[in-house]
């Protein structure tokens, strides 16, 4: 009697799933980018024209007068497009496209402004270091790790400008006992024309690195500037930092500066 051999199963590896998910997963890529209308701007391209608007609309906020007439908008963000050779239609036609595809969309948009947030560090480290070097002698040096409570650029008898400070790893240690702590000012009396330049600035020292941080101040507010001991297993050594106004039309207006400190809360 001839009986029939059962054929044995193959046991399904694991990685041969997980190899079929991957091949999957590309096809589904590949076959979204082949659905990709012909008019409609590839990934790369789109986030450098994304990259770039986002700057151009940022420097028309910032600048009402010049760009106060919608025309004048208009004509800037033309530039902005001939310059990636697209026209208003394509942008218009591929910002559809890829907002229909909502995940995609996203992570674009979190590159775009990750790459955003780089810039305008490196900026502001620029900005300062640029201040930095050119500080005017008419700025107060009190002693050199003292820091006036209160300020006021009209005081009576005086053309300053500003102050600067000083710390070492020492005063460091002495007067700050915390590994977090900021840089704090409150701001009054700051104009509303933009003819006002108003910045503080402080170049953190560690042991490899140097880190330069610098703010405008534009508004009646707080403002605060972290600042950590340690980084990466380096240590702070020393700290920089000065406020300085510096006045286009040769006025100065009353501005008070208080509560100013450096330390925790």
């Amino acid at each position: 009697m001839i009986r029939n051999k059962k054929k044995k199963k193959l046991p399904v590896r694991p990685e041969t799933v997980s190899n079929l998910l991957v091949l999957v997963i590309l096809s589904l890529l590949i076959s979204s980018c082949q659905n990709r209308p012909k008019e409609v701007l590839n990934r790369k391209k789109m986030e450098q024209l994304m990259y770039d608007v986002y700057i151009a609309e940022a420097i028309m906020d910032n600048d009402y007068q010049d760009f106060s007439e919608p025309e004048k908008k208009e004509a800037y963000i033309n530039k902005v497009f001939a310059q990636h050779n697209v026209t208003q239609a394509q942008w218009d036609t591929s910002l559809s496209w890829y907002s229909d595809k909502i995940d995609l969309y996203l992570r674009m948009n979190d590159s775009v402004k990750a790459r955003l947030k780089r810039a305008q560090i490196e900026i502001d480290s620029r900005n300062a270091k640029l201040s930095l070097e050119k500080a005017e002698p008419d700025i107060q040096i009190y002693s050199a790790s003292y820091i006036p409570r209160t300020y006021t650029f009209k005081t009576p008898g005086t053309d300053s400008k500003g102050f600067r400070f000083q710390l070492d790893s020492a005063a460091i240690s002495k007067d700050i006992p915390s590994n977090f702590f900021s840089f704090n000012l409150n701001a009054i009396g700051i104009p509303q024309s933009g003819n006002n330049n108003l910045t503080s600035a402080l170049i953190l020292e560690y042991n490899d690195t140097t880190i330069y941080r610098y703010q405008k101040i534009k508004e009646n507010r707080n403002y605060g500037t972290p600042i950590s001991k340690y980084i990466d297993n380096d240590t702070l050594k020393q700290i920089y930092g000065f406020v300085r106004f510096e006045s286009s039309n040769g006025i100065t207006p009353n501005i008070q500066l208080y509560d100013i400190y450096l330390g925790g809360q």
